[in-house]
């Protein structure tokens, strides 16, 4: 019978789950030295925040063969180490999705009828009726930011109270929308026509100040917004002013740009606001959900069957591994350009292998594709394991082809993607041993190294565009690493790819754009973890 710890402190569900398969010990008191110390008898280990599982303990755990984090985040986990080592990684993704939702609409409704301040007023020993009038939020619109499993949620229970629902995701299609009964709209008819706004997206570079003075200018007079989702996404000061202006009316935020907040932050001057200390996930039920999928999880596991949320690639054997590895960094990467360069949203991904590449076991390489595409637009774990039932619950179509030989490469892994905008396609391959190349955009020849960050830029064939570009540049300290120009035929269209040593800021992209003969300019950053 296998041996499990658990090392951080769980709920009993969770553990007697455990005890139907394996022998389980709780010591939730261990120190580093104290758990290296011990590890190397246990099969299996279960954390969840506090408990530091580092490369050492890793190494140490000659008998480990999986890791259960009772949460979402797995920071705390060597997860590269893990796989190294042939040690599963699991998490429970979804077990805070209803108490997200929950707090979200206890927040929304507490915001319209003056809950708290009422409450406070009344301790005081005043009975003030008239101070507290609220709003009803029957027939009034709600505009929800990101329509992943807790906006839909929220959206649920929002639909039941008579609300109209809108919803600005770009990564789900209109066909997901249609069935939930919610239209899709783009972030500033959001903006325009929402009543109340509840963000639920992951922070991002893309979202990090997504909501600013710029887009609180755009909203109603009278705004109520919402934000249990993750601090940074919406710029505090610019709330914080428009709380006191009165443009917005109210705000509940259960999450912060600095955790634990700051005495300082003009959010906790606001009269007109709602401030939780991070509670998204903090109930009995949570808790016990997380303790109870993880053990279900390792119990499938010890049984033979496959875990349903791990966060590191599947079993594959040594020497197929060793033979496809730098495919699926270089696939993963491809995935992130596509994301990155392609606008609207995914229908469909065809990934052809041809050459020596096509002999192997291509459907991890694939996995890793889908990884690449879809971790960077999403705030849950995307993995080997869950990418293609994430694309499927999204409608994305995904196949694999194969062809003999193509072109001059010894191996090629193309990519074909259809969005709701049209068609990108990119071709990658590895010179050597593991020297990963994009050969091909759309037709273009190429010669990229997918690291770092670049530039995307299509434009009008014409002399002086390259030069104005790097000089645009240049005259913000931004170094220029390399460029690679592709092109069909002279004075007509060409494609620009800069790798760059450092972010570009929006308002250096947006001069490069109204540069005469630009048609667009997309940043792409490969570190998307």
């Amino acid at each position: 019978m296998p041996r499990v710890l658990v090392a951080d402190k769980i709920s009993s569900e969770g553990v007697e789950i455990l005890k139907k398969v394996a022998d389980v010990d709780v010591k939730t008191s261990l120190g580093i030295d104290e758990l290296i110390t011990s590890i190397g008898c246990y099969d299996g280990l279960v954390v969840r925040s506090a408990t530091q599982v580092t490369t050492d303990v890793i190494t140490a755990a000659k008998n480990l063969k999986i890791i259960g984090r009772a949460g979402v985040g797995v920071d705390n986990i060597d997860v590269p180490a893990a796989t190294q080592h042939g040690i599963v990684v699991v998490n429970s993704p979804e077990g805070n999705t209803i108490a997200a939702a929950e707090l979200t609409m206890a927040l929304l409704l507490a915001l319209s009828r003056n809950i708290p301040v009422a409450d406070s007023s009344m301790k005081q020993g005043k009975w003030d009726r008239n101070s507290y009038v609220g709003v009803e939020v029957y027939n009034k619109t709600l505009g929800i930011i990101g329509l992943g499993k807790i906006g839909r949620e929220v959206a649920k229970r929002a639909q039941s109270f008579g609300m109209r629902v809108i919803a600005q995701d770009p990564y789900l299609s209109s066909e997901v929308s249609k069935k939930l009964g919610i239209q899709l709209v783009s972030l500033d008819e959001l903006l325009a026509q929402s009543d109340y706004i509840s963000l639920h997206l992951p922070k991002t570079r893309d979202t990090e100040g997504l909501i600013g003075a710029e887009q609180i200018s755009k909203m109603k007079d009278g705004i109520r917004i919402i934000n249990v989702a993750r601090g940074g996404i919406i710029d505090e000061f610019a709330l914080a002013e428009a709380l006191k202006s009165g443009k917005v009316a109210g705000a509940a935020v259960d999450v912060y740009s600095t955790e634990p907040i700051s005495q300082d932050n003009p959010l906790l001057k606001a009269s007109n606001i709602i401030t939780t200390p991070h509670l998204g996930a903090s109930t009995t039920e949570a808790q016990s959900k997380v303790a109870i999928d993880v053990a279900e999880q390792m119990v499938d596991y010890f049984t033979g069957k496959p875990p349903r949320a791990a966060v590191n690639i599947p079993p594959v054997s040594p020497e197929v591994m060793e033979r496809i590895a730098p495919y699926l960094t270089l696939a993963e990467r491809m995935g992130v350009f596509l994301t990155q360069t392609a606008e609207g949203h995914f229908d469909s991904i065809d990934v052809c292998y041809s050459g020596d590449v096509a002999q192997e076991e291509t459907n991890t390489i694939t996995r890793a594709v889908l990884v690449g595409i879809l971790r960077p637009m999403l705030s849950q774990t995307v993995n080997f394991v869950n990418a293609p039932l994430i694309a499927e619950a999204r409608d994305i179509k995904v196949t694999e082809s194969r062809t003999a030989t193509f072109d001059d490469f010894t191996s090629l892994v193309n990519i074909r993607a259809k969005t709701s905008k049209g068609v990108r396609e990119i071709s990658g391959t590895i010179f050597g041993r593991n020297e990963m190349r994009i050969v091909r955009v759309d037709g273009y020849r190429m010669d990229l190294v997918p690291e770092g960050t670049m530039l995307f830029v299509p434009h009008e064939d014409k002399p002086g565009i390259i030069g104005q570009v790097g000089t645009i540049l240049g005259n913000q300290g931004i170094n220029i690493g390399g460029m690679h120009v592709g092109r069909d035929k002279i004075s007509k269209r060409a494609v620009m790819v800069l790798s760059v040593d450092s972010i570009v800021p929006d308002e250096i992209r947006q001069k490069i754009m109204q540069m005469s003969g630009i048609e667009s300019i997309r940043q792409i950053s490969f570190d998307t973890n």
